[in-house]
């Protein structure tokens, strides 16, 4: 099932919290995103000051040159899934047994201008691909559905894969990722800068799963 994921990114401990409050009563899952403000200049908190609610699954989002030491604070947590960007320095491949071996999923993200073949040698230990349309660091990113022929390559690859979306997810174009075959949302701006954040994420989230029984 397709699954609508909020995300956090906060530049401080006051408006972490703020947004973490819209989406606690609803969300399953979340995104929370952390910059180092060299590969993402934008500045957010620290590994060592994110929290989550109970019961909520959190995946890490590390727009970090080089992610190893951050990721080695996020275990502490116990998160759902660490994802690092494949622009990123450091030994893949020891990182990413490091994870399975805390049992945390494997998550690599792809900037707009970086093919999928570049993280094909290293397919069978990646659980999850996020296609990257956004503007690192920031909310309201342009959804460029152009990479969506980045879904469907990975999906030739390994058709179980989950690949995930972030960058200018809204009503108008979930339909259109999701018959493209994108398995997560994470979505920013719609749902932390709406009215009502219950509906908005209820209208993705219904939208989704249409698209993807039919």
């Amino acid at each position: 099932m397709p699954v609508v994921c909020p995300t956090i990114l906060a530049k401080d401990a006051r408006q972490y919290h703020e947004q973490m409050e819209k989406v606690a009563g609803f969300a399953e899952r979340i995104q929370i995103d952390l910059t180092d403000g060299d590969f993402a200049a934008a500045p957010t908190v620290k590994p060592d000051d994110a929290w989550w609610p109970v019961g909520i699954k959190a995946d890490f989002h590390l727009m970090y040159r080089n992610p190893h030491q951050a990721a080695d604070v996020i275990l502490r947590h116990r998160p759902n899934m660490i994802i690092i960007h494949a622009e990123s320095s450091g030994d893949f491949i020891s990182l990413a047994e490091k994870l399975r071996r805390t049992g945390v999923k494997v998550g690599v993200a792809l900037l707009a201008s970086t093919p999928v073949t570049t993280i094909l040698p290293a397919l069978d230990k990646i659980d999850h691909v996020l296609i990257f349309s956004g503007e690192l660091g920031r909310y309201g990113g342009h959804a460029n559905l152009d990479l969506l022929n980045k879904v469907g390559e990975l999906k030739q690859h390994r058709p179980q894969l989950e690949v995930g979306w972030d960058g200018g997810v809204n009503d108008r174009n979930i339909s259109r990722l999701a018959f493209g075959g994108v398995d997560v949302f994470n979505v920013g701006g719609f749902i932390q800068e709406a009215e009502d954040p219950q509906r908005a994420y209820k209208v993705l989230s219904r939208i989704a799963e249409e698209t993807g029984t039919t």
